[in-house]
């Protein structure tokens, strides 16, 4: 697997390079952490400034699986509104992959905060749902690589410093090639992605098609127009349904 990944189209980097860039994975350049690992602010000797996100150990087999797709797919992609894949390293048990540098990091940071909510102007707002949908059209139609995502979400939405939003986070993406030929839709028994972000059909009967991605967008919609988490304690989609005036 590692000597495929090496072959491949992603650059690769020197571990010690990593590691100088991020001042040893210090824990002051830490700019984000989840069950996928931890993401580190760095800069390389240009002065370039990068994101390393360093690969949780905990699920090895599963997290290599993720790991090579990630890599494997988003080097195929080229769009403004996704997020650009620099590189990946892989040292003995480590698998780091290095992005461009987002400087206002997470869409989910902004919509569910109150105070940084209030900075979003309607216009930044509708900037930004236009960026992901461009984003999406180029994943599920204008790539020579079609493919669905299938865990967008308000979190693995990331702003440059300029407000404009970008799709990251490809691990669990699929090829639309992979699921079939000249189908629209297929079965599977493994379901991933986001409780609250997942359609319906995907989350009961695992049903996976471009719809999935679209049910997730308009999810996202919502979220970034009113402010509030789409979850299990609250459903947001109920909530609109019941103020509209029919």
């Amino acid at each position: 697997m590692f000597d495929d990944i090496m072959r491949g189209d992603c650059p690769t980097y020197h571990f010690e390079t990593i590691r100088a860039a991020t001042g040893g994975f210090c824990p002051e350049n830490e700019i984000g952490r989840g069950g996928f690992g931890i993401v580190y602010k760095g800069q390389m000797q240009d002065g370039q400034e990068i994101a390393v996100k360093k690969l949780s150990t905990d699920n090895r087999v599963q997290g290599l699986k993720e790991f090579k797709n990630e890599v494997d797919l988003i080097a195929r992609l080229q769009h403004r509104n996704l997020v650009r894949l620099l590189g990946c390293c892989i040292h003995c048990s480590d698998r780091i992959l290095v992005y461009e540098y987002m400087s206002n990091k997470s869409l989910d940071s902004f919509i569910f905060d109150l105070r940084r909510r209030a900075t979003l102007s309607w216009k930044t707002r509708m900037d930004i749902i236009l960026d992901i949908a461009r984003g999406l059209l180029y994943l599920h139609q204008d790539s020579r690589h079609t493919m669905i995502h299938r865990d967008l979400k308000a979190a693995n939405v990331l702003l440059n410093g300029e407000m404009a939003a970008k799709i990251s986070d490809f691990g669990i993406a699929k090829l639309f090639s992979s699921i079939g030929n000249n189908q629209d839709s297929t079965v599977t028994e493994r379901i991933v992605g986001t409780y609250g972000y997942m359609a319906p059909e995907y989350a009961m009967d695992g049903m996976v098609s471009f719809m999935q991605d679209v049910y997730s967008f308009g999810v996202l919609l919502l979220e970034i127009v009113s402010g509030r988490r789409n979850q299990r304690n609250f459903n947001l989609i109920a909530h609109v349904i019941n103020q509209l005036p029919f």
